[in-house]
């Protein structure tokens, strides 16, 4: 494999990876993230673009801002340096000159960047903006209609929206407490167009047994008690992408449930 377009592939991550961490920084405050130029968090000067090339930047600006000198967050070499690495990988098992694997790259990459950016949201707000998920459950929707069936995707789509509805309107009826929260259900939902009504019903159930079992090991060495809230999305993500990328591997951990 020719090292240069490995880099370059590299670039490109890093450079969309950028933009994750507007997506980040962002969607949360609801804040537009098309034509607001980049600027400091801390003292809203705007960012020059060549202050503002991704990984270089921080490290030529030694990890402060230009104008007031506040440190700047590592999540941002974080996010960036790690796209890049996603996308090498992406393309080092899409890798390919024909039509189909160029559109494979593109598609799984890009996947992978919603779940990546997913991720740190709720992680840091516990949250999953509607953006996200609604832009996954269309990339998921064309590439069904494209080279799978309309009829598996709604199908799964349904019982991935439908399902954790009905269990978390039947939890809150009877606990008064709401289980799973809107994100979480939509996210099922966009998930099941991909995955199709059986394969998102063992997302459903790992997830929650996943979920399950970091709460009661966390509440076990005394870092969380029954009421601390923790961020589901991750959990439903984690079964996700070895899903889409390991089936193999998640067959045999069904096997052994």
């Amino acid at each position: 494999m020719n090292i240069l377009l490995l880099l370059f592939v590299f670039f490109f991550g890093i450079l969309i990876g950028s933009f994750l961490n507007v997506l980040i920084i962002r969607l949360p405050k609801n804040e537009d993230v098309i034509y607001k130029r980049s600027h400091c968090c801390s003292c809203q000067e705007l960012i020059p673009w060549y202050l503002n090339i991704p990984l270089v930047s921080f490290f030529y600006l030694r990890g402060k801002c230009a104008h007031c000198g506040i440190a700047i967050s590592k999540q941002y070499i974080f996010v960036e340096a790690l796209t890049g690495f996603l996308a090498v990988i992406v393309f080092l098992l899409k890798a390919g000159t024909s039509t189909l694997e160029i559109y494979q790259f593109f598609f799984y990459f890009s996947v992978c960047c919603v779940f990546l950016t997913h991720t740190i949201v709720d992680l840091k707000h516990k949250i999953l903006p509607n953006m996200l998920t609604i832009y996954l459950a269309l990339l998921f929707l064309m590439d069904r209609l494209l080279y799978g069936s309309w009829s598996f995707a709604l199908i799964g789509g349904a019982i991935g929206f439908l399902f954790p509805l009905g269990i978390t309107y039947l939890f809150f009826k009877i606990k008064g407490v709401v289980g799973l929260g809107g994100g979480d259900i939509k996210l099922y939902g966009a998930l099941g167009i991909y995955l199709g009504p059986y394969s998102v019903i063992h997302n459903i159930f790992l997830s929650c047994l996943a979920g399950s079992i970091f709460s009661l090991v966390m509440m076990a060495i005394g870092k969380m008690d029954k009421k601390t809230p923790i961020p589901f999305g991750p959990f439903i993500l984690l079964i996700g992408i070895i899903q889409i990328f390991f089936p193999g591997l998640l067959e045999k951990l069904i096997s052994l449930v």
